[in-house]
């Protein structure tokens, strides 16, 4: 296992929970977009790592990650306290399930993220392969307030960017729905999809699992929650080693 040193460059703190970085990358670093890494400090004179999904699309030439905060984490106490040029260490073998690769071919691509669970999908979205893949991506994001909803504006305004334009063209919904206040849209996005209101409010056809693709991300109890929705509805879950009709991550940033 090569470690590669990077140079944090850029900090935004969303809430008093949540920020992101970017750092520096080595071009050596390659990956699927979708994918996480082993990232973190050397706490020590040791490595300290946990899993990191990609927010930056393979294609850009920095790093870019999002993560939570948790006071008392291993990891997270000390990283959210990061300051440009401080180091961050990065295993150089990214890895995990949430790469269209993993997807039987298909119309409709669904991205079900809650929290930093959002982070693998971001480079999705701006990635050109996944629209020669499927007719419409529609990207979901479930917070508790609405400060929580990490890139709304980038995302809000993805189709008429100037550079992403291109890639979309126009193909890409977000959706973002809040839990615990007043929102355009409000509730756990599994009561959207159980009341079959969600296709309707995003603007695309039912659901049909023989069609349809499923990425899911986020907390534990939103990914067993939809990957039960999902089997009844008659999809069939995809590995790295078999495409499927849905793919969930395992290895959460913010354990």
């Amino acid at each position: 296992m090569a470690l590669l040193k990077e140079k944090v460059t850029e900090i935004h703190h969303w809430t008093d929970k949540t920020f992101s970085f970017k750092t520096t990358r080595n071009m050596s670093f390659r990956f699927k977009n979708g994918e996480f890494a082993m990232i973190g400090l050397e706490i020590n004179g040791k490595p300290l790592l946990r899993a990191y999904s990609v927010v930056s699309p393979n294609h850009e030439d920095y790093l870019e990650f999002l993560s939570i905060k948790v006071p008392n984490g291993p990891l997270t106490s000390k990283l959210q306290h990061v300051k440009i040029d401080d180091e961050i260490i990065i295993n150089s073998k990214p890895t995990g399930t949430l790469v269209c690769d993993y997807l039987l071919p298909g119309r409709n691509l669904f991205l079900f993220s809650t929290g930093t669970g959002l982070a693998p999908f971001m480079s999705i979205v701006r990635d050109p392969e996944t629209y020669e893949k499927f007719e419409k991506v529609i990207l979901t994001h479930t917070v508790r307030t609405s400060k929580e909803l990490a890139y709304r504006d980038l995302l809000t305004n993805l189709n008429n960017d100037e550079v992403y334009s291109e890639v979309t063209r126009n193909n890409f919904i977000y959706f973002s729905t809040v839990t615990r206040e007043k929102w355009v849209n409000e509730g756990r996005i599994t009561d959207w999809i159980q009341e079959n209101t969600l296709w309707k409010k995003v603007g695309v056809e039912n659901f049909k699992p023989e069609i349809d693709r499923v990425m899911i991300c986020g907390s534990e109890e939103m990914t067993f929650d939809l990957k039960k929705i999902f089997e009844k509805l008659g999809s069939k879950e995809g590995s790295t080693k078999v495409q499927g009709g849905f793919v969930i991550e395992k290895a959460f940033a913010e354990k």
